[in-house]
């Protein structure tokens, strides 16, 4: 059986498009659910928390193998009825409340939650200040001996002026 140069270059863009099939397919997660409340608590979660090796990823968007791996812990635990807090609880023991987007308020988050709300303050309080400082500022008075003196300042500036003029 003798191949054409067409037939060698079909089978091998044909054996490049399904490998590249192949290797796109890898990358979907295909998970079964018992129930639609179980997949829609699944995809909630995975929202939710954060992936630690990513920055500002959460499990959903990352494709680092940690993130993948909480995300089958997840599943693990949603498919064998633990409750969102369950999951949540389970995280924060393992990982620290890093992993959760939106930390509780706490002693040890309340920083940054009440800080920028203490940085906004202090900066109002700084440009009100600010503005009453100046507008009390009182307006410079000259005496009398000031005055002609600055005019006989300005009188002579004004000559000098004249004079490079007419050069």
């Amino acid at each position: 059986m003798k191949l054409t140069t067409q037939t060698r270059l079909s089978a091998v863009i044909l054996l490049i498009l399904s490998s590249l099939a192949v290797s796109v397919q890898a990358g979907v997660e295909v998970r079964k659910f018992s129930s639609d409340e179980q997949e829609r608590r699944y995809h909630k979660l995975i929202d939710e928390l954060r992936c630690l090796v990513c920055q500002n990823q959460n499990l959903a968007d990352s494709d680092s193998q940690l993130a993948q791996d909480l995300r089958d812990k997840v599943y693990q635990m949603v498919t064998t009825d633990k409750t969102d807090q369950e999951v949540a609880n389970y995280m924060v023991e393992r990982y620290g409340e890093y992993v959760l987007y939106n930390p509780p308020l706490n002693s040890i988050t309340s920083i940054l939650w009440i800080g920028p709300i203490i940085g906004l303050l202090v900066a109002i309080f700084l440009l009100l200040y600010n503005i009453a400082r100046r507008n009390k500022a009182k307006p410079v008075t000259l005496s009398e001996e000031d005055r002609k003196r600055t005019r006989k300042l300005l009188e002579d500036d004004s000559a000098d002026d004249q004079k490079d003029d007419d050069k």
